[in-house]
């Protein structure tokens, strides 16, 4: 009978860390047939143990690891393009309080209501951008020092909650520049019933024929001369709030795909174990 004897656990998961003890042996015989014992059977019984007792199941070889490889990989691509899209929603958002550039007509409040509520600023821009620092910061941490607990499922966990509040937040982005971009800006025009005054031209004209509304604001230019102040006012609101429609967008798909791999790292974790 042989001196050798050896001891194998493996955690689940992925976290790929198998651990053998090998006693005994000639020359660390008894290691070189354990380590051939790891890898060819997938169930492994210590000596003097019945049957019903001491199994230990142990991953199949690369499964866990891969998967884990693929979240992380997968949270450095999320997180940069988070970063960029929440810049972009709060610049947006900002440039829609100084139409034509200039700071006189927010002084004077007369600015549309819903660039004044900022959406871009809180919705797609805070809210995204608190899920994509924490995403990055956790995902090329990994990428750069192996699985030095850089993975955990805690850090997974709390990548999945901000990636909610992000989408969340793009969600709300994305509702409020729709219905801004609907409505139109506020400019002064010529009214036909009060004479020269602030207010929404084509919300007011379309009140009772949304169908002319819409055909003659977004996609008939030859109306946007009604805003004879701020100039160009009505280029300027349909450009940013487009802008923040497609940006709120994107940031709602790499949210809720954030939201999937967050799900995955709390039960593979981040990294590939060594």
């Amino acid at each position: 009978m042989g001196q050798s004897s050896f001891l194998l656990s493996c955690r689940l998961c992925g976290r790929g860390r198998i651990m053998s003890d090998a006693v005994g042996g000639p020359r660390g015989g008894g290691t070189r047939r354990g380590a051939h014992a790891i890898n060819s059977h997938p169930w492994a019984m210590p000596p003097g143990q019945g049957p019903s007792e001491g199994w230990t199941l142990l991953a199949p070889r690369g499964t866990a690891p891969r998967v884990a490889m693929c979240v992380g990989k997968c949270s450095r691509i999320v997180g940069p393009c988070l970063l960029v899209l929440g810049t972009l929603s709060v610049a947006a958002s900002v440039l829609l309080l100084f139409p034509g550039g200039t700071w006189r007509y927010l002084a004077e409040g007369h600015i549309s209501q819903h660039a004044k509520a900022v959406p871009g600023i809180w919705g797609g821009g805070i809210a995204v951008l608190l899920a994509a620092t924490h995403i990055t910061a956790v995902g090329w941490r990994c990428g750069c020092a192996g699985c030095s607990d850089c993975g955990t499922r805690r850090n997974a966990f709390v990548s999945a909650v901000l990636s909610k509040l992000a989408l969340l937040g793009a969600a709300a982005c994305f509702v409020l520049s729709g219905v801004g971009l609907t409505n139109g800006p506020l400019c002064f025009y010529n009214s036909t019933e009060h004479g020269p005054l602030w207010g929404y031209p084509f919300l007011d004209a379309g009140g009772q024929e949304p169908d002319i509304r819409v055909e003659n604001y977004l996609y008939d230019h030859h109306t946007w001369s009604t805003c004879l102040e701020p100039v160009g006012v009505v280029a300027w609101n349909v450009v940013l709030f487009s802008l923040l429609l497609l940006v709120s967008a994107a940031e709602m798909v790499l949210a809720s795909l954030q939201i999937l791999n967050g799900c995955l790292g709390c039960l593979c974790g981040f990294c590939e174990g060594k």
